[in-house]
């Protein structure tokens, strides 16, 4: 064998060596981030969670609004990314407790009963006007001793939180998408696929949080520039003080 040959043969082996060695960091690195994103959502391959979906209040008949058909779609991408399945469960049917299975839940307290019965156990400090009318206080969400009202496609806020109740490492969560509109429902589902990398960073891949959202100019952007008000999971998770 010549030395040109020799050369040519090592400078091969080296190159295949070396796209093996990256193929497999690779490859390591991904499945890494997938097992970190699998434990955040709580859907490790082949497991099984449920989409609740709440009922347009706009119509007489059974119907889920547009904006919260696309937010479930944002979030069926999310599962089919983790290799999980998904049973889409109206909310008066979801008769059943948390933790044995994730749970994403969409809509406000007045068209989601799931919503309003999480509200109640896992959000104490929330308060949101559920009046019909509308009014300057329509929808208005008050945390905390806020009060963030709803100028209608202009300045409309919602509630994003993954929620445990503090219960342990094998409770699977709660994700509440709570939102003063169908499209902010839509812009809560479209921040967390975003933004989950960065929410895991920060809270962890067990940690509650409840994020205060505010939609801007929807009628014009629709779900897409959204503004993070506040971190609220103090707030919320606590029973407000009553006076005596």
């Amino acid at each position: 064998m010549t030395d040109n040959l020799r050369e040519i043969v090592l400078g091969v082996l080296a190159a295949g060596v070396t796209a093996a060695l990256g193929w497999f960091a690779r490859t390591y690195l991904w499945r890494r981030r997938l097992r970190r994103t699998q434990r955040f959502f709580g859907l490790p391959h082949h497991s099984e969670c449920k989409l609740v979906v709440n009922r347009d209040p706009a119509t007489s008949e059974w119907a889920v609004a547009r904006n919260d058909v696309f937010a479930l779609l944002e979030l069926s991408a999310l599962i089919k990314d983790c290799g999980a399945r998904a049973d889409v469960v109206p909310h008066d049917a979801a008769q059943q407790g948390f933790g044995e299975r994730t749970e994403f839940c969409i809509g406000g307290p007045t068209s989601n009963r799931r919503t309003a019965a999480h509200l109640q156990s896992l959000l104490p400090g929330v308060d949101i006007n559920q009046d019909a009318e509308r009014g300057p206080d329509q929808a208005a969400f008050t945390v905390g001793g806020e009060r963030h009202l709803m100028e209608r496609g202009t300045r409309e806020h919602v509630l994003l939180a993954r929620l445990t109740a503090g219960q342990d490492a094998e409770t699977r969560p709660v994700f509440l998408f709570c939102g003063q509109r169908s499209i902010t429902n839509q812009a809560a589902a479209r921040y967390l696929a975003r933004h989950h990398t960065r929410l895991m960073r920060k809270y962890g891949t067990r940690g509650d949080f409840c994020l205060l959202l505010r939609v801007v100019n929807s009628q014009a952007y629709g779900p897409d520039v959204v503004e993070l008000v506040a971190d609220v999971t103090r707030a919320a998770t606590s029973s407000p003080a009553t006076s005596a």
